[in-house]
């Protein structure tokens, strides 16, 4: 029979090393990774990444902004951080509870792969990358690229999670985030949008970036709706078109038809709440 063992290294080099041993799974938060176990516990040993200096805090770095991966919601919620910004913040107290905010992360909320996960449509719309590390070295995927499929991500063996960059925007961009479900707390969602504006001195839109979630099997940007609101007051309707990265299921919160309806309204509501201020 196989040894469970638990590592808290307080160095990155340490926990990569134990990571490149095999039969290890990281966890920090473990909000969504203890819920989820099987009878008996857990099959591999496991890695706490909590004590590691440096995978936790929100700063400045080069032309943008780097988050830790084992940043908590609730330090997102409490950061001082730009306009643009908003919608990210207005998803950390989305996700579950108090209690849930104060312990999951941000890089589990990613890694968990989740197709109703808060925290992806936000980060989105923030052009956010994804830094790995491993032995062999750190590379940077988008956002968009990391997450595969459902509960899926690119992570070879050996490889974790270290940091998310998020370049500047413009100064004037405000973000926004809405989530319909069946209830006002505590949900999964049916639906969520989160969106980032900037408009120039004329107050037209001349940046735009528009992402749903539980949508689809990974939340999506929408191309054409970007490109459709730039130059204009946000008064665009929304257009099968404009949904057509979408590819929503029918499941026992909602049909795809009843999502496909409601995302258009929902994203008219979230880009006048950015827009609003």
């Amino acid at each position: 029979m196989m040894q469970i063992e638990y590592f808290a290294p307080g160095d990155l080099g340490e926990a990569l090393d134990i990571l490149s041993r095999g039969g290890v799974r990281p966890v920090a938060g473990g909000t969504d990774f203890y819920p989820s176990l099987p009878g008996g516990g857990p099959r591999d040993s496991l890695l706490d990444l909590t004590r590691i200096e440096g995978l936790r805090g929100i700063a400045r770095q080069g032309g943008g902004w780097r988050i830790g991966a084992a940043t908590r919601w609730s330090d997102v919620v409490r950061a001082d951080l730009p306009p643009a910004f908003d919608g990210l913040k207005a998803a950390a107290r989305e996700v579950g509870s108090v209690q849930i905010q104060n312990a999951g992360t941000v890089a589990g909320n990613l890694v968990n792969a989740s197709p109703a996960a808060d925290g992806v449509p936000p980060l989105l719309t923030l052009d956010a990358e994804v830094e790995i590390a491993s032995v062999a070295g750190r590379r940077v995927v988008p956002l968009e690229r990391f997450i595969t499929g459902v509960r899926q991500v690119d992570l070879a063996p050996g490889e974790m999670v270290v940091a998310l960059y998020l370049p500047d925007l413009p100064e004037v961009a405000r973000g926004a985030f809405s989530k319909l479900g069946s209830r006002a707390y505590l949900v999964i969602s049916i639906v969520m949008v989160a969106v980032v504006i900037g408009r120039d001195g004329a107050g037209l839109i001349d940046h735009a970036r528009v992402a749903v979630g539980a949508c689809s099997p990974v939340a999506r940007r929408l191309p054409a709706l970007e490109a459709a609101l730039l130059g204009t007051r946000g008064d665009v309707a929304v257009t099968p078109a404009h949904l057509e990265p979408l590819s929503p299921i029918d499941d026992v919160r909602g049909s795809g038809a009843y999502r496909l309806e409601a995302v258009g309204a929902l994203i008219g509501r979230t880009v006048r709440e950015a827009m609003d201020g």
